[in-house]
């Protein structure tokens, strides 16, 4: 390992050296001092009802102990980052697998859990050609485990089911953890989370302000058309803003780039939502488990990231190129 993988991986000496970094720091520390404002305004002029009042109130709590658990590991190092995401990757597919009416399967369970083990290995080893090759050959490991249970009769659900989680817990946010094999991946790292989750905040008081006509009805009955457009231009404005700073010197700081960036992160964030949305449908459940207080599950609170994370990691790499100048496979190799 040379000094520069070191520093990567464990130094949170130039934890702020990109400006992004600090200006999303900045951005998040504002947002959690001015949000219990906003709720006492609205309370007082009567605008929440006491059950909105206690969800809302029971939300910014949790938002107090989310936001550090995701900006200090980025800070500290790309380790840290990988292993938070390994950790988040785990815990949310765990979620999945005990859903209530999910049915089980505890090899393949074992083999999803394995192969987010691996994933995780590839990321800190910055080995791109294992990580790719992972998820074909994990998906192949489940279908040939599940014959080994000798039951033909719901062959077919169990092994999608065990490929579904691995692709969108293994796969889906592995490629987050993926991303801080970049030099430059904490402004990118903390911008894709930022603009995930504001780009809830931007559909929901849009929708209330502009709302008109329902986005998908019998999935989930309170989007409308209004907050999804809203939630696009906010959440492009946002990137374009910060993307400036956290892509510079490279040609994703171009306009256009962050456009496009934007817009697909709000568009693809609101179609991971939707995803979870089916899911709890398709079981009819309310929430994916009881994790945080306000919000339901891990699942319920990190839903886009899993579509989002491939999506600019793709664009990242396409365009500029993600650990160009970083060693590869320096434990393994």
């Amino acid at each position: 390992m040379n000094a520069a993988t070191h520093a990567r991986l464990f130094g949170y000496e130039q934890a702020f050296a990109n400006p992004a970094t600090k200006w999303i720091a900045i951005v998040l520390a504002m947002l959690l001092g001015v949000t219990p404002i906003v709720f006492l305004a609205l309370q007082a002029m009567g605008r929440l009802r006491s059950e909105q009042r206690r969800e809302l109130w029971l939300r910014y709590v949790s938002w107090l102990a989310l936001v550090p658990l995701m900006l200090v590991p980025v800070l500290l190092g790309a380790a840290w980052t990988i292993g938070a995401v390994a950790l988040l990757s785990l815990l949310c597919y765990r979620e999945f697998s005990r859903a209530p009416g999910m049915p089980r399967d505890r090899s393949i369970e074992a083999v999803v859990y394995l192969g987010i083990a691996l994933v995780t290995l590839a990321s800190a080893d910055h080995w791109y050609g294992f990580f790719v090759a992972l998820f074909p050959l994990t998906v192949c490991a489940i279908a040939a485990v599940a014959i080994l249970a000798d039951r033909p009769q719901g062959y077919i659900q169990r092994c999608a089911l065990g490929a579904l989680g691995f692709m969108l817990f293994g796969g889906g946010l592995g490629h987050l953890g993926y991303l801080a094999n970049e030099a430059n991946y904490r402004p990118i790292v903390l911008l894709t989370l930022l603009a995930v989750e504001l780009n809830d905040v931007f559909a929901y008081c849009s929708g209330k302000t502009f709302g008109r006509g329902k986005l998908a009805p019998h999935t989930s009955p309170n989007k409308t058309l209004g907050g999804a457009l809203g939630a696009v231009v906010l959440t492009t404005v946002l990137v374009v803003w910060i993307g400036r700073y956290a892509f510079a010197s490279t040609p994703l700081a171009a306009t256009g780039h962050l456009i496009v960036l934007g817009a697909m992160i709000s568009i693809v964030g609101q179609l991971g939502d939707l995803m979870l949305s089916s899911v709890k449908r398709d079981l009819g459940i309310k929430d994916m488990g009881e994790a945080i207080p306000g919000h339901g599950g891990l699942l319920d609170r990190f839903d886009s990231l899993i579509l989002v994370a491939p999506a600019v990691f793709h664009y990242v790499n396409y365009f500029a190129g993600i650990g160009l100048d970083q060693m590869p496979r320096w434990f393994l190799g």
